[in-house]
């Protein structure tokens, strides 16, 4: 079953034993896509480097923020 793809960007993924440098097409083509991803994407983006950012923070911090979120856990219990 032969299938073709019908999207309109198109790159090569070998160079078939000559310079593996990219076209000047190539990488407008390559350009294009990403802008396209960083547009859709940035609410998500946003989102994934914020996690990633407090991650780190905890992890830097791992027993106060152990005590913090048992701390936060213990407050929500006492009024509920």
């Amino acid at each position: 079953m032969n299938h073709q793809a019908t999207s309109g960007m198109h790159w090569l993924t070998s160079s078939f034993g000559d310079s593996a440098e990219a076209s000047p097409r190539e990488i407008s083509e390559l350009g294009e896509h990403l802008a396209g991803c960083r547009h859709t994407g940035r609410r998500l983006f946003t989102l994934r480097h914020g996690a990633g950012v407090l991650g780190g923070f905890m992890l830097a911090r791992i027993v106060t923020s152990a005590l913090v979120l048992v701390l936060l856990l213990a407050a929500l219990l006492s009024v509920l």
